[in-house]
């Protein structure tokens, strides 16, 4: 970025560095609280600048960056990695977070995809009527 443009929109950035998919999402979270720059929350046309740190909370995902290069345009997702540095606090309970979440989804039951076949049916059917 250029002296003259030395901030850029919150959710323009946030939609260039790739953390929403749409610019209108990334409004979206900016306006219900999910992104804090510097410890305050902000509108989404608030000026970003290279420095500050942002904190953007995704489901159950904390990101806490420092923003190292503006950009109002999404490109490569190479690109888009060079905008900003995430803190090792941030990255190492994002990973805890993640295996915890791996953990508890392999241990947890799954029913069985799809419909139930003919049999099954019929066997839903008869304990249903036992039970009424």
């Amino acid at each position: 970025m250029t002296a003259e443009t030395a901030r850029v929109r919150i959710d323009k950035w946030l939609w260039a560095a790739r953390f929403f998919k749409t610019r209108g999402l990334a409004s979206d979270a900016v306006k219900g609280g999910k992104v804090h720059v510097n410890g305050q929350r902000v509108k989404p046309a608030h000026g970003l600048q290279a420095g500050d740190r942002v904190t953007v909370t995704k489901g159950p995902y904390r990101f806490e960056i420092d923003v190292v290069d503006l950009s109002e345009q999404r490109g490569p997702a190479r690109m888009a990695e060079q905008l900003y540095r995430e803190t090792p606090r941030s990255r190492s309970a994002r990973e805890e977070i993640g295996a915890r979440r791996r953990a508890e989804r392999l241990s947890a039951p799954r029913p069985p995809r799809g419909r139930p076949d003919k049999k099954q049916r019929r066997e839903l059917i008869r304990f249903k009527q036992r039970d009424g």
